[in-house]
């Protein structure tokens, strides 16, 4: 296969993800719905309700980088669901008998979610701007962009995988419902984990979302309890794994 049909055919799927996106505006505004409400209301309740250790409320602002790794989450993993759509109105069977590369169209796919996974979160990065969040420089939320599409990456190459071993869009929700809260509320985002029991710390050190948010934060805030160059360097190994296994996986599958 050559690089220019390689290139055309990740391209395709890109446009093929884009185009879908942006004609299901429901999809849009239940991805925004949850984390603004979290941010709003949450926020609001934490900010009256509760106060830090060595006085002072609780910031708000602390949720920001949490809300906007869990919305990039739900986007890429929910990306995989393409795939079945795909598999039940006859197109996968199409694309997986055409002459191309299974791993370039599973790419395509992934690039294309990642893609509307990074919009939602910089939607929600925008909203929590807008009322009153603020973040430590320009440059700063440029690098959080980054460390979206890293981790952005990772969890649609794993919901690929997972898609490529279901069939049924009943079979993936269970799935998805399985994992999504419990990576979220193991990541650090509605709360620091450097004062976590022991047993506790190690589910948490093993969520490779906490790495995502952790780096989101020092971007936008300034600090962050994990050094950031480590949260780099596991989400672009996490991210290199699942990708690779996410296209095996649709290499292997039959329409």
């Amino acid at each position: 296969m050559t690089l220019d049909r390689a290139a055309q055919t990740v391209y395709t799927m890109w446009l093929r993800e884009m185009i879908r996106f942006s004609r299901s505006k429901s999809r849009i505004i239940g991805a925004l719905a949850t984390p603004l409400f979290f941010l709003v209301i949450l926020g609001t309740g934490f900010s009256s309700a509760f106060q830090v250790r060595g006085g002072g409320t609780f910031d708000k602002g602390y949720l920001a980088p949490g809300l906007i790794g869990m919305s990039v989450l739900f986007a890429s993993l929910m990306g995989g669901v393409s795939i079945i759509w795909d598999r039940e109105f006859g197109f996968l069977k199409e694309i997986l008998i055409a002459p191309v590369s299974r791993f370039f169209v599973s790419l395509g796919k992934a690039i294309g979610g990642v893609t509307t996974a990074m919009i939602q979160g910089i939607l929600i990065m925008i909203i929590a701007w807008l009322i009153g969040i603020h973040y430590v420089s320009f440059w700063g939320v440029l690098a959080g962009i980054a460390v979206m599409f890293i981790s952005g990456i990772g969890f649609i190459g794993l919901g690929i995988a997972i898609a490529s071993k279901i069939e049924s869009h009943e079979g993936f929700q269970m799935v998805m419902s399985f994992l999504t809260m419990p990576l979220v509320l193991l990541s650090g985002a509605f709360f620091p984990i450097s004062n976590l029991p022991a047993w506790l710390k190690i589910l948490v050190y093993l969520n490779p979302l906490t790495y995502g948010v952790e780096a989101l934060r020092y971007c936008l805030l300034g600090n962050s309890t994990i050094p950031v160059w480590q949260s780099i360097i596991v989400l672009v190994i996490f991210s290199i794994a699942m990708i690779t296994l996410g296209g095996k996986l649709f290499g292997k599958m039959r329409a």
